[in-house]
């Protein structure tokens, strides 16, 4: 199980929802990706991705400067 970390502050969604697209191709099962986000629509956006492919949202947890880190199991 590997763990990675795609840091997609200050980016507008859906930028962060394309990073984990192509991101996702690499995962493998049982793999956890972890989003840093600070869009204000970036937690509902991920989780309507997780919820339309299947994925887990493992945890949200709020970060500094109203940034949110988001688990995805995959």
């Amino acid at each position: 199980m590997a763990i990675e970390v795609i840091d997609a502050a200050g980016l507008k969604c859906p930028h962060p929802i394309f990073r984990i697209a192509i991101k996702s191709a690499e995962m493998k099962k049982g793999d956890i990706l972890e989003v840093i986000g600070d869009c204000p629509t970036f937690e509902s956006d991920v989780r309507l991705w997780c919820k339309k492919l299947n994925r887990v949202v493992l945890s949200v947890r709020d970060e500094k400067f109203s940034q949110k880190r988001i688990q995805i199991q995959f």
